[in-house]
């Protein structure tokens, strides 16, 4: 979306380009437009999830708004939303986006048949990206036992191609999940709860 486009009249710029958080937001019923930057989304040797989220999320949120600053018409009243989600697998494992159908199955096999974490983490700032609020959210999310077809025939959908973990929790993998504790909107894409609350002290719902 075209920075002009982002008046006064559009409170809200996704900074995402996930379909899932979008129906989300539409969902609230807030008038927003989209506007992607790419980041590197790469989880550096060793980092904890607490320290590469909070990196990954800080620097869309500082892509998106310089993006959005080069445009002529951006009111200061507009505000930014991003997120990222990863699923935790232990300390010290963290698993991103699968690049094929290999490196998905891979993923399955690590969270098959045990419990893992997913966290989401959303920062919500004004244009000159001054931040108004910043959460990570968790959800623990139980897999069956699944076998090797299974998996194999999982990631050869690719429906986990796009997805933190390599699966999607409201899609074909659904059918694996035997429970979650926690917010099933953490597992999609975007807590929607907490995001609502933040919403509304802002003024925004």
């Amino acid at each position: 979306m075209d920075a002009a486009t982002v008046t006064a009249s559009i409170p809200l710029v996704l900074g995402s380009g996930s379909p899932r958080r979008r129906a989300f937001v539409e969902e609230l019923g807030i008038r927003h437009v989209v506007r992607v930057v790419p980041v590197d989304e790469t989880v550096l040797p060793g980092e904890a999830a607490s320290v590469y989220l909070a990196r990954v999320v800080a620097d869309k949120l500082a892509a998106t708004c310089a993006a959005l600053r080069e445009g002529s018409e951006i009111s200061q009243e507009t505000r930014v939303l991003v997120a990222d989600t990863t699923v935790i697998v232990s300390a010290d494992r963290l698993l991103g986006k699968p690049a094929d159908a290999a490196e998905n199955a891979a993923m399955i096999r690590q969270i098959a048949g045990s419990a893992h974490t997913v966290a989401t983490r959303f920062a919500i700032a004004a244009v000159n990206g001054a931040v108004d609020h910043v959460e990570t959210v968790e959800t623990r999310v139980f897999v069956r036992s699944m076998t090797d077809a299974q998996i194999v025939g999982y990631a050869a959908s690719g429906e986990g191609f796009d997805k933190a973990g390599g699966y999607a929790i409201q899609g074909r993998f659904a059918r694996y999940v035997r429970a979650i504790e926690g917010s099933y909107a953490t597992v999609v894409g975007l807590p929607l709860a907490e995001v609502a609350e933040a919403f509304e002290r802002l003024g925004l719902l």
